[in-house]
């Protein structure tokens, strides 16, 4: 392995075929500012889940945040096994996967771009929303005006594509955020350390004043009953019953996409000067990060706020059909839900005004860009190592002078330029997340699959295996999280995030069959070990195998029992 390792680095391995690679530039700390960008992610869905779960929203977070903290000590362990690869858990994992089959792999790597890389179509969405929110009144033209160029509501009620200002802003905060990440890793992360102290500084300030000052009233935060409404949309204490045990899982489906994702600290492996010891370091300070941030600010947020209550109650026509739905305040508040009103919410938090509020919504947008630029390193180096790896087209195998892999970035644009002209985007975010459930769990179980076919490989970062088979229980829980909330979000989200992963197979096909004939590049087969090479094997025999049907049982069995 210590042979493979430095052959590999030396002869720049991951070039495409060209004599440019990534840049060894950045230490743990850089990662960490890379990374900086995750805890931003409690403004995308903190409103959502708050609206859906009621009460217990602040406990979904604080449970979700740990789930996903104990998780990361497999990530480090296998991104220990692969200094010279790029692109993240998903590549090491797939490494597991690939001696067993050769289609397994791929899905992995697939699913952790398609949940990463939404993040630049909502977080720039609502980045140009608080912009014109600042700029603008509620009801000028320039919010207001709109061209519809595709009605989906075939998937989802309401859903479409359309260009309007938010995605012509949207559009410009994007290619923004390329253009710096197009001077390679060593300039991005030293922007993303100034955005992140501008950025991060506010949302632990909003995190702790209220917690401080003991404006936290306990009736915000309990008792701990899922939302639910009586037969005049009044709002009541559930029961913990099934319908209301789905609406948890929903919510911890949810808040996974944003508590899990500091693993993205372990995409740099192979622009880290020391990747045996920076990469444990990197993802550790990151989670310790994301535990401070997605514990306080749900827990101020709900507590400033208030579960709300009935404003306006809903319009039927003689059918009984929803003409105008009904309206609430506090945490169930319409702007809440949708991620807008966000700001106003927590200049309110702060006892502030309309100056305080406009100051916060740029701190925001700080936090947004912050986010975006998180998602634009780690997905492009998906994409990157994928290409090198065999997975995907050998376009993406290519980086510019300064080791940035602008194929795939190009890529990661054009894909979320599609995503920014959707009307809704928690519907995007919980497709997303499906992917992002499945690549969670291919890859903790990759753990243990690594630990078996490659027993004497140097590890610079052992987990104790009590924490490789929690990780491994976790995967199935999450799983089963995903199966019986995914279509809280929506129905048919389960089946289309399922259908999106599934997109996959052809392009794979494709690659690995027409073009390069069925064999695999020679770097990937090195890594792959499928010769027989001493200390390698395919040792798991049908443990793999037996893995998969349960977890596909595990969701279906999910899914049957969800109360919807």
């Amino acid at each position: 392995m210590n042979t493979t390792t430095v052959d590999a680095v030396a002869s720049g391995i991951g070039s495409g075929g060209g004599s440019a690679t990534l840049h060894r530039k950045i230490g743990w700390a850089g990662a960490f500012w890379v990374a900086s960008g995750v805890p931003a992610l409690v403004l995308f869905s903190i409103g959502s889940i708050a609206a859906t779960v009621g009460k217990p929203s602040w406990a979904v977070w604080i449970i979700s945040i740990a789930f996903g903290f104990l998780q990361s000590f497999s990530y480090a362990e296998i991104a220990g096994l692969f200094p010279h690869k790029s692109g993240g858990a998903s590549v090491y994992g797939a490494v597991a996967w690939v001696r067993y089959s050769k289609m397994l792999a791929p899905l992995s790597v697939w699913c952790n771009w398609l949940a990463w890389s939404p993040v630049l179509a909502i977080g720039s969405g609502l980045a140009a929303g608080y912009i014109l929110s600042i700029l603008f009144a509620p009801d000028a033209a320039i919010n207001t005006w709109q061209i519809t160029l595709l009605d989906l509501s075939g998937i989802k009620a309401g859903l479409s594509l359309r260009i309007n200002a938010t995605f012509v802003l949207g559009a410009a905060v994007l290619l923004a955020a390329f253009a710096i990440q197009h001077r390679g890793i060593l300039q991005a992360a030293r922007m993303q350390m100034v955005l992140g102290v501008a950025a991060l500084a506010p949302l632990m300030l909003i995190g702790l004043w209220p917690l401080l000052s003991g404006d936290v009233p306990a009736a915000n935060l309990t008792p701990l009953y899922p939302l639910a409404k009586d037969a005049g949309g009044a709002v009541i204490d559930g029961a913990w019953d099934m319908a209301g045990l789905t609406l948890i899982a929903g919510g911890l489906f949810m808040a996974a996409w944003s508590t899990y994702g500091f693993e993205t600290a372990v995409c740099y492996t192979r622009e880290f000067r020391n990747p045996r010891t920076d990469t444990f370091k990197a993802i550790l300070y990151s989670g310790l990060l994301c535990i401070f941030v997605f514990t306080v600010v749900p827990l101020a947020f709900q507590g400033s706020l208030g579960l709300g209550q009935l404003v306006t109650p809903a319009v039927l026509d003689a059918a009984g059909n929803v003409v105008t739905p009904a309206v609430y305040d506090g945490i169930l508040s319409p702007d809440i839900y949708s991620g807008m009103g966000v700001a106003q919410a927590m200049a309110h938090m702060l006892g502030g005004g309309a100056l305080i509020e406009h100051v916060l919504m740029a701190m925001l947008v700080l936090a947004l860009v912050l986010s975006i630029m998180t998602s634009m390193a780690g997905s492009s180096r998906t994409l990157y190592q994928a290409s090198v790896d065999g997975w995907l087209p050998k376009y993406l195998s290519h980086v510019n002078a300064n080791g940035a892999p602008t194929p795939a970035m190009w890529t990661d644009l054009g894909f979320n330029l599609i995503l920014l002209l959707m009307s809704d985007y928690v519907f995007v975010l919980a497709i997303s997340n499906v992917c992002y459930i499945l690549f969670n769990f291919l890859n903790l179980n990759a753990a243990w699959i690594h630990r078996i076919d490659r027993p004497s490989w140097p590890r610079p970062f052992k987990a104790p295996t009590w924490l490789i088979a929690i990780g491994t229980v976790l995967a199935f829980v999450n799983l089963a999280l995903m199966g019986m909330g995914a279509d809280i979000w929506g129905a048919g989200t389960l089946a289309t995030g399922l259908l999106a992963a599934a997109m996959i197979l052809p392009v794979f096909f494709y690659r690995h069959y027409i073009v390069d004939k069925g064999e695999f590049p020679a770097a990937m087969q090195e890594d792959m070990h499928l010769g027989s090479e001493a200390g390698v094997g395919t040792r798991a025999g049908i443990l793999p195998f037996l893995t998969l049907a349960g977890g596909a049982a595990v969701i279906a069995i999910a899914h049957a029992v969800a109360v919807l």
